[in-house]
């Protein structure tokens, strides 16, 4: 529809607009109304390149990688408040997409006499606070020739920053001590003694002199 108010709009000055709306069959009333929200159009057209601008280079820094709901968290740590669905839109219309992995791989593989491991974070994903909540995963990434590596993650709740991560072509418990590590080196000692790590392979109130405890 507005593709058919824009063409009266510029033929408005050859054709009476009377005329232009019945070939179209579109409103007279509804035309002028397009016509009246153009500046408010204008400026969210404005915004948005604003919007896409910070998102690219948001993208560009982590390699091309983040997609909506990670550049949406960077976007709301530098103090931009910003709906995700807004984040989408704005990627998909300029073109910016992050990393999908084409095929899902299980890599969280518990023995089977594992013991249960107690649920400390209670489902609440949130924080009021950096350095008391943090997360972590282990995802793949391909490399070629059906091979990949181990990546794990440690994020902070409080800031929604990473906070350490390691590489491996395994998956054995060092993978996940070294994240530890090295968010303990990021953050300081005192940085992660006494949080709650949460994962879907443990979940333990973090020691970082003993990362062995994971």
């Amino acid at each position: 529809m507005s593709s058919h108010f824009q063409f009266v709009d510029d033929h408005c000055d050859t054709f009476p607009v009377k005329w232009l709306c019945q070939i179209l069959e579109v409103s007279r009333s509804g035309f002028y109304r397009w016509r009246a929200s153009g500046p408010a159009r204008a400026a969210r057209a404005h915004s948005d390149q604003e919007l896409a601008e910070r998102i690219r280079t948001i993208h560009a820094d982590s390699d091309g990688t983040y997609g909506a709901p990670r550049v949406t968290a960077e976007l709301r740590d530098a103090g931009i408040e910003v709906n995700h669905k807004r984040v989408e839109r704005v990627m998909r219309e300029h073109g910016i997409v992050g990393v999908h992995l084409r095929k899902p791989v299980r890599t969280t593989i518990p023995a089977p006499d594992a013991a249960a491991v107690p649920d400390l974070i209670r489902r609440d994903f949130t924080a009021s606070a950096p350095n008391t909540k943090y997360v972590g995963d282990i995802t793949y990434l391909p490399v070629g020739d059906g091979e990949f590596l181990y990546l794990a993650t440690v994020l902070d709740l409080g800031s929604r920053r990473l906070a350490g991560w390691s590489i491996a072509d395994h998956m054995r418990t060092e993978l996940v001590t070294d994240a530890l590590r090295a968010a303990a080196a990021c953050r300081g000692a005192a940085g992660l003694d006494g949080a709650i790590f949460h994962s879907d392979y443990a979940e333990v109130l973090v020691k970082p002199r003993n990362c062995e405890s994971v």
